[in-house]
């Protein structure tokens, strides 16, 4: 069994409030929840209206297609124009860790 986790540190664009910030968060979270079938959430600056941090977990018996999902994720919130992604931390735990 591999797990594998993603900590996304973002910048959001013109959020002036947390409803606002809400009403971008909330959207991506559902996407890669959707898409990827990953565990998701805010996990981080949740008091601050222009910053957010999103965790990923997901579980796999194959460390390929674990990175693929992944780097797919990644690329999902990446490519998200309303969010500026400043940086990403990666984890891959197996059996042996």
């Amino acid at each position: 069994m591999y797990v594998g986790t993603l900590s996304f540190d973002l910048l959001l664009g013109d959020v002036h409030s947390l409803k606002e910030k809400r009403s971008v968060v909330r959207p991506i979270v559902a996407e890669l929840q959707r898409k990827y079938a990953v565990a998701v959430a805010e996990v981080g600056g949740q008091n601050l209206h222009r910053r957010a941090e999103i965790g990923l977990a997901a579980v796999s018996g194959d460390p390929g297609h674990l990175t693929d999902v992944l780097d797919r994720c990644e690329r999902l919130v990446a490519g998200r124009p309303e969010v500026e992604l400043l940086s990403v931390r990666r984890r891959l735990h197996g059996d042996e860790d």
